[in-house]
């Protein structure tokens, strides 16, 4: 990679980047972990650029270490992003989440430091709506303790504690793209839908509303979470929550670990409160294959425990493999920032006539016109423009008609909004 000498600036206490001249696809790295799919790494390979998998998640100084060069980051759930590894980090263009959630994820710092974060918001719903409804009717029906049993060489024909799902009342807290999507599968299977959720959402079907989640614990049969990593879900369902549930009700988590106090499951469990559970996401979840769990529930009946593979079908696996690699693709060579979690949101045609600056920057006043006047001191012709701003931040990509020199680079870098100026083919 060729980089000028000047430096740009950024945010106060941030990173300070130099504008990047051209990248050749050859000369792009990437470093993929915690087995993204395989179609991934293929397509980016397929594009040129140099592919490095590891499969397992990285500690900060692990990662720091292997991300050294590193252009373009893949990573799931494990592996965490800080500020201290985007400080080490001076060649990170951009970070893929192959997963759903972006909670991982330092956001506030990769805007300090002018790194695009993409993620797969929709690409696993359909596995995790299927596996919360098979948790559901496997819970109703202790299908669970049975298979436990059978397996023990014991024959139970039972009926005692085994119901059908059709006609009971299913409480979904949180109701984006999976809550949703399961609210219409199970009132196909014939239950009644209420749901919660912060924000003003659209009920489908026949879902209903309830105004506070006291409303919807009164009144669920199966309480079901599909929550953010936001810090204010950290503790959302604990004792309290537990108690309003109605008796003998059902409670599966499919989001984030820290929503629940786990040890305040296993009492109500034991109880008898709390009839059965299902649980894909913990508080503290092993980084590797292979490594011990940990958790106050294991060994308790009626419990299904699984390893976060709510989104972890082939189907599901592979879709997020394609499409978080072509979001790092289009920001590496376009600058396209559709869908960035992060970043604003561009979509310019890139033209291979033409040349492409991309400006991260403060979002403040008079940047774009500054920018124009700089370009235009220097006889740069503009083609082609978008300017983008999310909060704190802003995005201008501009198509010329020649590749500008260092002086033109420089003058770009040094103005004191710059966060971070990329040259491309």
């Amino acid at each position: 990679m060729t980089m000028m000498t000047m430096a740009a600036h950024t945010f106060e206490n941030g990173a300070v980047h130099e504008p990047i001249s051209k990248i050749d696809d050859e000369d792009v790295k990437v470093l993929l972990l915690e087995n993204i799919h395989t179609d991934g790494a293929e397509f980016l390979r397929h594009k040129g650029y140099q592919v490095e998998e590891i499969s397992r998640a990285l500690g900060e100084d692990e990662l720091i270490e292997a991300v050294q060069g590193v252009h373009l980051l893949g990573i799931r759930s494990t592996t965490y992003i800080t500020e201290k590894v985007l400080q080490h980090a001076p060649d990170l263009l951009a970070i893929g989440a192959f997963c759903i959630g972006t909670n991982q994820i330092d956001l506030a710092a990769t805007k300090r430091h002018g790194v695009a974060v993409f993620n797969a918001p929709y690409s696993n719903t359909r596995s995790v709506v299927e596996l919360a409804i098979a948790e559901i009717i496997s819970l109703a029906r202790r299908l669970f303790e049975k298979s436990n049993a059978m397996h023990a060489g014991v024959w139970n024909k039972s009926a005692a504690g085994s119901h059908e799902v059709r006609g009971r009342t299913l409480g979904i807290v949180g109701y984006g793209n999976i809550g949703s999507q399961l609210s219409v599968i199970a009132e196909a299977l014939g239950m009644s839908v209420v749901f919660y959720d912060i924000d003003d959402k659209l009920a489908l079907g026949n879902a209903k509303k309830c105004a506070t989640l006291d409303e919807l614990l009164a009144t669920a049969d199966v309480v079901s979470l599909h929550v953010d990593g936001r810090p204010g879900n950290a503790g959302l369902f604990g004792d309290e929550q537990m108690r309003m549930m109605k008796p003998r009700s059902l409670f599966l988590n499919l989001s984030r670990g820290i929503a629940v106090d786990t040890a305040a499951l296993r009492k109500h469990l034991e109880s008898g409160h709390i009839a059965g559970a299902a649980l894909d996401v913990f508080p503290v979840e092993p980084k590797a294959q292979g490594d011990p769990f940990e958790s106050e529930l294991r060994g308790v009946p009626n419990v299904i425990l699984t390893p976060h593979v709510g989104g972890s079908t082939e189907e599901a696996q592979q879709d997020i493999g394609r499409f978080v690699a072509s979001k790092l693709r289009a920001y590496a060579k376009a600058g396209t920032t559709n869908l960035s979690v992060n970043f604003p949101e561009l979509n310019l045609p890139s033209d291979p006539e033409r040349h492409r600056l991309a400006h991260v920057h403060q979002n403040a006043p008079g940047v774009l016109a500054t920018i124009n006047s700089i370009l235009g001191d220097h006889g740069v012709n503009i083609e082609g423009q978008q300017l983008a701003t999310k909060a704190e931040l802003g995005y201008v990509v501009t198509d010329i008609s020649d590749e500008v020199g260092p002086d033109v680079l420089k003058e770009l870098a040094a103005l004191p909004e710059t966060v971070r100026l990329r040259q491309l083919s």
